[in-house]
C-alpha cells in the first residue's frame, strides 16, 4: 500500500504471460481507409509501458501496473483481451477487470486508472464502461457503482493526491 512498509495483500500473485505485439494489417496501413477501433486496440492502449503507483518503475496495463506489485495488470491477469468489448459503430467500450484477490483494497484505484487511461486515449464520442468481472470481488457492486458514476469519477480526479496516484499508475517509464 501507499504506507511504504505495509504488507502486500497478495504477496505471491500468479504471473501470466504477456501477449505479443499485434501484427499490422494492410488495411490498417492504408491511409485512405478509416481506422475502426477494436478490442485489441483498446487492450493495447491499456498496455503501453506504465509505472506502478507505489513501487519502483517496472515492466510493461497490458501495461497499467497493479498499485501493489511491480507487474502489469496483464501479467497479473487483471486485464485480458477477451474481457475488452468494443463497438466502434455505437462508440462503446466495455472493459472488465479481475482483482487478484476477492478483498483487494485497490480495486477502485485500478478501475479508475483504467477509466482515466481510456478517457485520455479515446475520442470523446466513446461511452466507457469499466467494471469488475462478475463474482470476483467482495465489493464488486459498490466499486462498479463508483466507477459508473461520472460525478464521483470527476470528483475523485479533482482530489490532487488521488490524481497523483492515478498519474503514477499511468506514467510511462523514462
Amino acid at each position: 500500500g501507499p504506507g511504504g512498509g505495509a504488507a502486500l495483500e497478495n504477496a505471491n500473485p500468479l504471473i501470466y504471460r504477456r501477449s505479443g505485439e499485434r501484427p499490422v494489417t494492410a488495411r490498417e496501413e492504408d491511409d485512405e481507409l478509416p481506422d475502426s477501433i477494436d478490442d485489441r486496440e483498446i487492450f493495447d492502449i491499456l498496455a503501453v509501458q506504465l509505472r506502478s503507483a507505489f513501487l519502483n518503475p517496472a515492466h510493461l496495463i497490458r501495461s497499467i501496473n497493479d498499485p501493489e506489485h511491480p507487474l502489469t495488470l496483464e501479467e497479473l491477469n487483471v486485464v485480458e483481451q477477451v474481457r475488452v468489448k468494443v463497438n466502434d459503430a455505437e462508440s462503446t467500450v466495455a472493459v472488465e477487470f479481475t482483482p487478484t484477490i476477492p478483498h483487494c483494497s485497490m480495486a477502485t484505484l485500478i478501475g479508475l486508472s483504467i477509466k482515466v487511461k481510456l478517457i485520455r486515449s479515446l475520442p470523446e464520442r466513446f461511452k466507457l464502461d469499466v467494471h469488475i468481472t462478475p463474482g470476483t470481488h467482495a465489493s464488486e457492486h459498490a466499486v462498479n457503482k463508483q466507477l459508473a458514476d461520472k460525478e464521483r469519477v470527476a470528483a475523485a480526479l479533482e482530489n490532487s493526491h488521488l490524481l497523483e496516484v492515478v498519474n503514477q499508475c499511468l506514467s510511462a517509464r523514462s
